[in-house]
């Protein structure tokens, strides 16, 4: 065998030995956001860029464990800084705008006297149960259909964040309670500091089965 033959069979042997390695993730087909797998993903797609809201498509992926990213976008502006906002279902972004534009705006001038600059969450996709851990029932996280949110920066330079605002001055405390309401009338499961000690720091938003029913688990 010759020696450039001898290199090529290694190079072939390693990659695929690379490519054995790390199999957690299953990278399924790249999409646009021109070409969802369901009619309603698309009709979504259409939604937010009727609304001046621009994303990009992202591949679907499926992970050991059930969990998976699949017809998920990443919003890039929308009108405001938002930070960590990572994959995302079409339509938890739709909602998650709309509360940010038509909810969180409107009651930061009525309550603060200010506007807000910058939502702060702790992200959307994360492949873990519900409790946190990687065992029981998967967290709405884990199909990239939920986001945390943490705090709100306005442009007088205050932060209103829902580990301190939610019992700190009586502005601060209706501003939060304005927007876990109305939270309430845009996704399936929202929850907050009353819930559990878990959600002292963070609102939680999905998009679980429940709003498809026509109620809203909302804690």
């Amino acid at each position: 065998m010759s020696l450039r033959l001898c290199q090529r069979v290694l190079l072939i042997i390693g990659v695929l030995a690379l490519a054995s390695c790390g199999g957690r993730e299953k990278l399924q087909s790249p999409r646009s956001s021109d070409n969802m797998t369901s009619q309603n993903a698309r009709q979504c797609l259409a939604g937010l860029k009727s609304k001046s809201v621009r994303f990009a498509g992202l591949p679907s992926k499926s992970f050991d464990g059930g969990c998976r990213m699949i017809d998920t976008i990443k919003v890039m502006d929308f009108g405001m800084a938002t930070t960590n906002l990572g994959a995302m279902t079409c339509p938890l972004a739709s909602n998650f705008t709309d509360w940010a534009r038509y909810a969180v705006v409107p009651a930061a001038k009525q309550y603060l006297g200010s506007e807000v600059v910058k939502i702060e969450t702790m992200g959307t996709f994360n492949c873990r149960a519900v409790n946190g851990s990687r065992s029981g029932k998967l967290s709405e996280h884990a199909f990239a259909n939920a986001v945390d949110v943490s705090a709100f920066v306005l442009r007088d330079g205050r932060r209103v964040s829902v580990l301190n605002g939610w019992r700190g001055s009586s502005k601060e405390q209706a501003f939060l309670r304005r927007l876990h309401q109305s939270a309430c009338k845009r996704f399936g499961t929202v929850l907050g500091p009353e819930y559990n000690a878990a959600h002292a720091n963070h609102f939680h938003f999905d998009m679980a089965k429940s709003m498809r029913n026509g109620t809203a688990y909302c804690r």
